[in-house]
């Protein structure tokens, strides 16, 4: 499976089992309710894309995203991201990070 496509369920958590997703090349999770990054994504080797749009994250691995071999873009806007991912992130990452500018709300459904 090379995509999953899993907006607006209400999700605020990724079961460990996406780990096994090895292959897995894209992942929507826009319009769910994640607070926290699901950082199981950031141990998937092929993937390329992340759509994180319309959560409630604050905080991101940087770290982690920076060091994933085959990321080329990953999409937090409408998410209440603090100052110090929007500082950190752009020296570190060699891929596109979406964000809205602060205080930026997501548009009524």
């Amino acid at each position: 499976m090379a995509e999953l496509r899993l907006e607006g369920n209400f999700l605020h958590r990724l079961p460990n089992e996406v780990s096994a997703l090895q292959h897995l090349k894209a992942i929507d999770l826009s319009r769910n309710q994640f607070h926290d990054f699901p950082e199981q994504l950031t141990t998937l080797p092929a993937l390329e894309t992340i759509n994180l749009e319309e959560n409630e994250i604050v905080d991101v691995p940087v770290e982690k995203l920076a060091a994933m071999p085959a990321l080329r873009s990953i999409n937090l806007r409408f998410n209440p991201l603090n100052a110090e991912v929007r500082v950190i992130a752009p020296p570190l990452i060699k891929f596109d990070m979406l964000m809205s500018p602060e205080g930026t709300r997501a548009p009524p459904p």
